[in-house]
């Protein structure tokens, strides 16, 4: 399993965090990230306005980690996360219990692990070594070797060359725990995407396992962006944080419970296609397709009815009937 978390900000200063997995779905190719567990992290404005505590959106997302491996106590689980969750603390606390991926600042302070304890030595066990130097001069260092790799799958799922160079450090800040790391620098070698940074609290991660996972996190803003047009999440006509807090959760859920249902029809009858028009070709299923398909399922239940004929209803033909349910279903 391999699990992907996020947050977007709504304008009132309610956050939502919400993890993902990220799934191949058998009737298209490329995977999906579905929500299970959404979490209310409101701002520290909001906080501070209302008088409570605020609560850290990292303490969140170390409690939603934590829960989710509770849940799944015997299944290994990838956390995948940006930017914001590139934290210390966070990954200190987790890093026990799963694997985490994030991307690395290139000025973070790097060291070699500890020397070994000498029998006999006094004092405090060092936590680190000697400094590495940092990513930004490795990056620009002529010296650095760098290894040519080929992802399958790059920005805009196309396949690309890259240059990478990696290996392994212990990640420190005084005050703060020490974190074993593999750290991974890559850059593009045509130059249209920046030098980056990934770290994995896995050091006998690979560098193509590194970025494969990391890959698989751009899914989740294809969801937030579906969960938005098709299910109105940030749209809700409601001014109470207390319908917020009710109506997000289920709407991201349901986004999961409608891409399950939609895959368990094809499996069945294998009847649902993409939708598309003489300007705009489409050649693999969307959500939009998988919301119209669970439409058309409910909308057409067997007729049971046993009522005698009324002699002043007009039949439609089922062609004409087929036509007006498939438009009810996309425009909906």
């Amino acid at each position: 399993m391999r699990s992907t978390h996020g947050h977007f900000v709504k304008a009132s200063g309610l956050r939502w965090l919400s993890l993902m997995v990220t799934v191949q779905i058998p009737f298209i190719r490329r995977r999906w990230a579905l929500p299970f567990l959404t979490i209310l992290a409101p701002s520290q404005r909001w906080s501070t306005e209302r008088g409570r505590r605020h609560k850290k959106l990292t303490d969140w997302a170390r409690q939603a980690v934590l829960q989710t491996k509770r849940w799944l106590a015997n299944r290994a689980i990838v956390i995948v996360a940006d930017s914001s969750f590139a934290a210390l603390e966070l990954i200190a606390s987790v890093r026990q219990h799963v694997c985490f991926v994030t991307r690395l600042r290139l000025d973070a302070n790097l060291f070699a692990p500890a020397p070994t304890r000498r029998s006999g030595q006094r004092g405090r066990q060092p936590k680190k070594g000697r400094q590495l130097p940092k990513l930004s001069k490795i990056l620009t260092n002529r010296t650095t070797r760098w290894t040519k790799i080929v992802m399958p799958e790059w920005y805009g799922g196309e396949r690309h060359t890259l240059e990478i160079v990696t290996g392994t450090a212990v990640w420190y800040h005084s005050g703060l725990p020490p974190v074993p790391i593999r750290w991974l620098l890559v850059r593009d070698p045509s130059g249209v995407r920046d030098p980056q940074a990934f770290l994995c609290t896995d050091l006998g991660a690979t560098p193509a396992q590194i970025l494969g996972w990391f890959v698989q996190r751009w899914s989740i803003e294809t969801t937030f962006q579906e969960v938005r047009d098709h299910l109105g999440v940030e749209t809700q006509r409601q001014w109470s944080d207390l319908a917020i807090l009710r109506t997000t959760p289920a709407l991201l859920g349901f986004y999961s419970l409608i891409t399950i249902w939609a895959n368990t029809m094809s499996g069945a009858s294998g009847f649902i296609h993409p939708r598309a028009a003489a300007w705009y070709t489409k050649s693999e299923l969307t959500f939009s397709d998988a919301i119209a398909a669970v439409r058309r399922a409910f909308w057409s239940p067997p007729n049971f009815s046993m009522s005698r004929k009324n002699s002043d209803m007009v039949e439609i033909p089922a062609a004409l009937l087929q036509r007006l349910t498939e438009t009810l279903c996309y425009a909906a």
